[in-house]
């Protein structure tokens, strides 16, 4: 699977389907991981709350990586989210 992510909103998206790929419930995902079905379920509606530590140990569960690299038209995006 290649994903290319462009804002948090995408990520639950990538989450499910990497954990479908993987062959896991939500529930075997979350035994794996020490934490609740719920809070899966959560991260895959509502990624906004994920810690880059989750999402790391997700995607080691689902055996996937995060690569990054640059945007193919070397062009940069404004911060505009509140907080920046």
């Amino acid at each position: 699977m290649q994903q290319v992510i462009a804002t948090i909103g995408q990520m639950g998206h990538v989450l499910a389907a990497g954990r479908k790929r993987a062959g896991l419930t939500q529930a075997q995902a979350a035994a794996r991981l020490g934490i609740s079905q719920s809070r899966i379920s959560t991260l895959e509606r509502d990624s906004g709350a994920l810690t880059l530590d989750q999402l790391l140990a997700l995607f080691g569960v689902y055996g996937l990586q995060l690569l990054v690299q640059d945007r193919p038209d070397n062009s940069l995006i404004e911060a505009n989210e509140a907080g920046w």
